[in-house]
């Protein structure tokens, strides 16, 4: 096959695109430029879309024997991953670039035009195994190595582009890798991971949303008793579970701390409250993306909420209350805390990956028990639209 290999300038990939060598495909190396201005990205070890990145990306191409170029795709990566995560905040809800990149960059705009030039797949240093099954679907299922595995953030990709994905890293653990870089020659073979949000310089997120969306102002205010604790500048320097940075001056009654519970962007309000207010057990995802057949019915199985979280057991389902665009419904067996609107929720079945979606809509196990507030009438009573949903489709299957 031909085969592009995405070179981050790191380890896996360095590593994926020599394995890829080896198994006899005819491989081409390319490195994404994802910056208007590299040098307003990481530098060193923090990032994955630096000029060093791409030298790094180069030489590791030359020792491995593979012609090598940089496709410059910042304009898209600005629209698709830096302003929709500028938008996601000012919307009061918290995004997952890496996760975006993956579905818009990555696996579309770069597997489109690979396609486009003749290549057959493009290979990335991810984590995760690709699966082939008797009815000829190819499954995404999780890493071999659990501590690095990457199935969450690939939990955006269709039946189609895993058809011309390879992940060759998917059956090894990550010290393995960085043994063999090494017995190649790669200079690679130390560089540190990346980490955190490669488009913001100094890793302050609020500070960057700061300069970007304008000032802010609002109250914090006691979920419990609408006391206003202080002010702030700006919603988007809060996300749901936030504990540090809340700045409101002023102990609860029992010592404990005061976590971020809700965040209101129109009215400015961002609502505090204890740890155990953060419970969820029911949660509803808009857009979602299957890796492979729809479910035909309500799923036990498991979702994961975060890129390096663990699993909850949960019932998922479609629901569409009464309109053509459908829901994903999650009763969560094994209730979850601090999960805020925005982040994506993958579906699992066992090891196998089945989809993702993004989740909208959050309630808490009281709101089951307690409807007085008008806010949770409103969405009880929407779930309980899509539970009848569900509970016809599941009749008919």
């Amino acid at each position: 096959m031909r085969v592009l290999a995405a070179m981050s300038g790191g380890v896996d990939s360095a590593v994926a695109a020599a394995r890829a060598a080896d198994a006899g495909h005819e491989v081409t190396g390319i490195h994404l430029a994802l910056s208007r201005n590299p040098k307003s990205y990481r530098t060193g070890a923090r990032g994955c879309c630096t000029i060093e990145d791409a030298g790094d990306a180069r030489r590791a191409a030359d020792v491995i024997g593979i012609p090598f170029y940089v496709w410059d795709m910042s304009d898209r990566f600005h629209e698709d991953v830096v302003e929709d995560f500028m938008a996601e905040y000012a919307a009061g809800r918290t995004p997952n670039p890496c996760l975006r990149c993956n579905e818009k960059i990555k696996f579309a705009a770069v597997l489109d035009r690979a396609i486009a030039l003749g290549f057959d797949a493009v290979a990335t240093g991810h984590y995760a195994r690709l699966v082939t099954g008797s009815d000829g679907l190819i499954a995404l299922h999780r890493a071999v190595d659990m501590g690095k595995d990457q199935s969450y953030v690939l939990g955006v990709l269709t039946q189609r582009q895993l058809a011309h994905s390879l992940f060759p890293l998917g059956r090894s653990r990550k010290e393995d890798v960085r043994v063999e870089a090494a017995r190649r020659g790669l200079s690679v073979a130390a560089k540190p991971d990346s980490h955190d949000i490669c488009f913001i310089s100094d890793g302050d997120t609020g500070g960057w949303l700061a300069d970007k969306l304008g000032s802010g102002s609002g109250e914090i205010v006691d979920h419990a008793s609408g006391e206003v604790l202080g002010t702030h500048e700006g919603t988007f320097r809060f996300t749901v579970g936030q504990r540090r940075g809340l700045r409101v001056g002023r102990p609860t009654a029992d010592g404990e701390p005061r976590y971020v519970l809700d965040i209101e962007p129109v009215a400015g309000t961002v609502t505090v409250g204890p740890r155990d207010a953060l419970t969820v057990d029911h949660l509803i995802g808009s857009s979602p993306r299957w890796c492979g057949a729809v479910p035909a019915g309500p799923l036990h199985g498991t979702v994961q909420l975060r890129a390096h979280g663990r699993e909850h057991a949960a019932v998922v389902g479609l629901a569409s209350a009464g309109t053509s665009e459908e829901y994903v419904d999650i009763r969560l067996l094994d209730p979850a805390q601090g999960i805020a609107p925005g982040q994506a929720a993958v579906v699992y079945d066992g090891p196998r990956v089945v989809g993702s979606c993004t989740i909208t809509r959050t309630s808490r196990p009281e709101a089951h028990l307690n409807v007085s507030e008008g806010n949770l009438d409103e969405r009880e009573g929407n779930l309980d639209v899509r539970e009848a949903h569900l509970n016809e489709r599941s009749a008919r299957t």
